[in-house]
């Protein structure tokens, strides 16, 4: 039988999510499986991970063979890295301690990149919000200006028409004759 670590998709249509699974390779893709390892959900940013790496670990030292996207997954999370470093204290290149060493500077570094991730599409989102506002702003004093142009436009008309007015009215008032 041979075992695979593959997905499990889950979710709905343009929103999917998946389960990480261990599945006999002939079973379909969300049908039966022998254990759940975890799930994987792309749909945020960055994507979400929960991996229960120890038992992802016990299936690939007995043989289950990673899909290629699973084999990325497990690469990000470290348990590719772990088997080899566990492989390399079988065959004596190094002791458990220095495994566990490289384990913990190369964990330190990926929490790193992924908060340094996390900050950046935070200032991001609040550098577009800040051009946002300034847009709108510019719009708004725009339309303000333009209203204030038509308002003293329609009063500079409104002044000009009772002017106008004033002076008909002067010339039709009947000028009266002296008496004689």
């Amino acid at each position: 039988m041979a075992v695979k670590i593959r997905l499990q998709r889950h979710g709905k249509k343009n929103f999917a999510f998946f389960h990480i699974v261990v599945a006999d390779s002939r079973s379909p893709r969300d049908g039966k499986f022998i254990e759940l390892l975890g799930s994987y959900n792309p749909n945020t940013n960055p994507a979400t991970i929960v991996l229960d790496g120890e038992k992802a670990l016990a299936w690939l030292k007995v043989g289950a063979q990673p899909t290629l996207v699973t084999r990325r997954i497990l690469s990000y999370e470290g348990v590719l890295l772990r088997k080899h470093l566990a492989e390399g204290v079988a065959k004596g290149a190094l002791t458990e301690a220095e495994a566990d060493a490289k384990f913990a500077a190369w964990k330190a570094q990926r929490d790193e990149k992924i908060a340094a991730k996390k900050t950046g599409l935070k200032n991001e989102a609040i550098a577009k919000a800040k051009a946002a506002k300034a847009a709108e702003q510019e719009v708004n004093e725009a339309r303000a200006k333009a209203i204030a142009a038509k308002k003293a436009e329609a009063e500079e008309a409104a002044r000009k028409a009772a002017e106008e007015a004033s002076a008909a009215a002067q010339e039709a008032e009947p000028v009266e004759a002296p008496a004689e």
